[in-house]
């Protein structure tokens, strides 16, 4: 049992790191551009602030490329965003592919009837059937749901 329950968990790690290289490509690829587009041409990605220049170029820079060379510190909220909508979708596919999952299977057994009821004096778990407590030697005459 054991073992199946590794199997599957490694075969969901592999399968979610391809689902997040999928969904890595449709937000850089596919929905960031016509965003970009929207906004007015703006490229999510180049999107930041320069916080110190560098020291081989000074600012500014049109690009996180140009000025990681220049050797500036920058805060890059662009790729942030971008980051933020691949979890939105991630976190979207995942939340409706669980439901999926939870409707396909059947639903749990109900749980076995007890076995074990609580003494009505002494408090320690004797046998349903029991008329009489062993820890205690009270009678038990009520019925007492096991906890």
């Amino acid at each position: 049992m054991l073992r199946g329950n590794v199997i599957d968990l490694a075969v969901g790690v592999v399968i979610g790191g391809a689902f997040g290289g999928i969904v890595k490509s449709l937000v850089d690829d596919v929905i960031m551009p016509p965003v970009g587009l929207l906004t007015g041409g703006i490229d999510f990605a180049n999107l930041f602030v320069t916080l110190k220049d560098g020291a081989k170029v000074p600012g500014p820079y049109a690009t996180v490329a140009l000025a990681k060379e220049a050797g500036a510190i920058t805060l890059r909220y662009g790729l942030f965003l971008n980051t933020v909508v691949n979890f939105l979708i991630v976190g979207t596919a995942i939340y409706f592919l669980v439901k999926a999952i939870s409707r396909a299977l059947p639903p749990a057994p109900p749980p076995p009837p007890a076995a074990t009821k609580d003494c009505p004096h002494c408090a320690m778990p004797i046998p349903v059937k029991a008329t009489r407590c062993p820890h205690c030697t009270a009678p038990v005459t009520e019925s007492v749901p096991a906890a």
